[in-house]
């Protein structure tokens, strides 16, 4: 999401009132510019939930103060996503201008325009993908971590069947059918190491199938060649050359790598990549 910062209620077993206390602390030392007090405060954060359901992993280094974790814990992705399941279309679209279904529409239409006949939707969230992919597949499958965004996918009735889960072990380890078409929108921005993702990716796509899906990235004096990064939003924004390698390392030929604004922060533009590929056949 945007500025918006989740709840922090955890399990029965953390302090919760410790928890709220610690959390509330870091953020106010982060806001003020206090970054070695706020890390202190995350890393006691950490300390008392270590599942890290406010997300202080990413905090630590979006700041420059901790190691980049390979990903956004699951418990903060699903803390987030509920608290803002209601909000989240007037916030995400309204607020933000993001538009990545329309503009991945355009990109198939263009590119690789099917017909489809079974989708699968990663990080379906509120079904805004589905809502605007509807017309170009027989079957559409989505899966997110946010038992709040899939209730109100449920009630759209643009989905032939809803998963609540992680993309990853999904990807892995669900008894589905195979794919030839597979989205994943506004999904990378909480995943770093992209290993398990694309070779996940690859074992659920049928030879042919589309795999459409957009990231963030960063100027290259921030990304100083590595793979990716935590920016300054929290979220992981990915090199090119990263996303191409583990396109090729999985198994899939890149149609078109296309630059675009996955939405705004701030008033200013979050630059990202469009990214249309096809599966390669097996020999």
């Amino acid at each position: 999401m945007s500025d918006h910062e989740p709840e922090t209620a955890a399990a029965n077993a953390i302090d919760e009132e410790a928890l709220s206390e610690a959390y509330n602390r870091a953020l106010a030392l982060e806001k003020a510019g206090d970054f070695d007090a706020a890390a202190a405060a995350y890393r006691d954060v950490l300390a008392i939930d270590p599942a890290d359901h406010g997300g202080a992993a990413v905090r630590l280094a979006s700041m420059g103060r901790g190691e980049t974790p390979p990903r956004a814990s699951e418990a903060y992705v699903a803390t987030l996503f509920d608290q803002h399941a209601n909000d989240f279309e007037s916030i995400l679209v309204g607020q933000l201008g993001y538009d990545v279904p329309a503009l991945t529409r355009g990109a198939l239409e263009e590119i690789a325009p099917g017909p489809f006949r079974r989708m699968l939707d990663l990080g379906c969230g509120t079904g805004l993908a589905g809502e605007v992919l509807r017309g170009m597949t027989d079957h559409i499958t989505g899966v997110d971590l946010s038992e709040n965004m899939i209730e109100i996918t449920h009630e759209k009735g643009d989905y032939d069947a809803l998963y609540v889960g992680d993309v990853v072990d999904f990807l892995h380890h669900a008894d589905v059918d195979p794919f030839d078409l597979i989205t994943a929108t506004d999904v990378l921005p909480y995943l770093g190491d992209l290993e398990a993702f694309f070779c996940g990716a690859a074992e659920l796509a049928v030879d042919g199938a589309i795999f459409a899906f957009s990231s963030e990235t960063l100027p290259d004096d921030a990304l100083a060649g590595r793979p990716f990064v935590v920016g300054p939003h929290q979220r992981f924004a990915h090199s090119q050359a990263y996303l191409s390698e583990m396109l090729a390392v999985h198994g899939f030929a890149g149609l078109a790598i296309g630059d675009i604004v996955v939405r705004h922060e701030k008033g200013e533009p979050v630059p990202g990549h469009l990214v249309i590929a096809r599966k390669t056949a097996v020999d």
